[in-house]
């Protein structure tokens, strides 16, 4: 069982805003297995879940329903049903404000960052030690003192169509994630884009 978790708020009021980029990411990922889904929407530790296999490695899907600040709860729950490792079995899906709108980074450990989902996850594990894939958001331009202004605006129009190739891209890695391991989607998928080469003779 791979579990994969996607953070975020609940509710209309952060309906695409960009500290709710985990949740786009799971939603992509969820419908492009639709067809696999072991049943509907359920609604489980804390959040909702949707559950496939993906050759013969079965996969959760979970979306914490207690707010962002509150999401260990649901990440350790699932983790203990399952008897789960974190270090091999579980990857958070999260957004970044220190990364690009587009960019994606993929980390087998590391701190918080700041990032209130993510320390509260750590809190409920005990630990750092667990795989996190980044969604970059961009950075507060200037004239916000207080960051979390920033992660809780909803995406503009353009914004959305920028993510939106990227939120496929997130669906790549996390079934690269399942059916091959971190190493090789870490691999291919933090790898930066080769530069254009000049054409034989120019």
């Amino acid at each position: 069982m791979k579990l994969i978790v996607g953070l975020g708020n609940p509710g209309t009021e952060y309906e695409r805003t960009r500290h709710n980029a985990g949740f786009l990411a799971a939603d992509r990922l969820a419908r492009r297995h639709a067809s696999r889904q072991v049943s509907g929407v359920r609604q489980r530790f804390g959040g909702q879940t949707v559950e496939w296999s993906l050759g013969q490695e079965k996969v959760l899907v979970l979306k914490p329903m207690r707010f962002m600040n509150c999401s260990g709860g649901a990440v350790a729950e699932a983790v203990g049903f399952y008897k789960l490792s974190p270090q091999q079995d579980l990857l958070v899906l999260v957004d970044d404000y220190a990364l690009p709108l587009g960019a994606i980074r993929l980390r087998a450990e590391g701190s918080a960052g700041g990032h209130n989902g993510l320390s509260d996850i750590e809190r409920a594990l005990g630990t750092t030690e667990y795989p996190r894939l980044r969604i970059g958001i961009d950075a507060p331009p200037p004239g916000y003192d207080d960051p979390a202004d920033w992660v809780l605006g909803r995406f503009t129009d353009a914004e959305l169509k920028a993510v939106d190739p990227v939120l496929d891209r997130v669906a790549d890695a996390c079934d690269c994630f399942v059916s091959r391991g971190l190493t090789p989607a870490m691999n291919q998928f933090n790898a930066r884009p080769k530069p254009p080469q000049a054409p034989a003779g120019a």
